[in-house]
């Protein structure tokens, strides 16, 4: 049986920024790529442990796609994937925060 998925608010508004972003330069590519990071979120829902540990960040995984970084938790007990981030790893990563 899966986990349950869900994206923090922090995460969702950098979904929507990735889009919007892209949407600038190509409106069928940003939808393309926005769609792609929720299927890979969406797919720890079977393979939650498939990212590697962040050494910094206790707890945190990370999975990488095209440019971006999905930060994500696992909660065994409540089979829940939470992700926490979506970051563009071509951004300052001194500027990543976790909330």
């Amino acid at each position: 049986m899966g986990c349950r998925v869900e994206f923090s608010d922090l995460a969702e508004k950098d979904l929507e920024r990735a889009v919007r972003y892209l949407a600038r330069k190509n409106q069928e590519a940003a939808i393309r790529i926005g769609d792609e990071l929720v299927n890979v979120a969406l797919s720890l829902s079977n393979l939650p442990h498939r990212g590697v540990p962040v050494r910094s960040r206790k707890g945190i995984r990370k999975v990488p796609h095209r440019h971006y970084l999905l930060f994500y938790r696992v909660d065994e007990d409540r089979s829940l994937v939470r992700i926490v981030r979506i970051w563009d790893n071509r951004r300052d990563p001194e500027a990543l925060r976790f909330g």
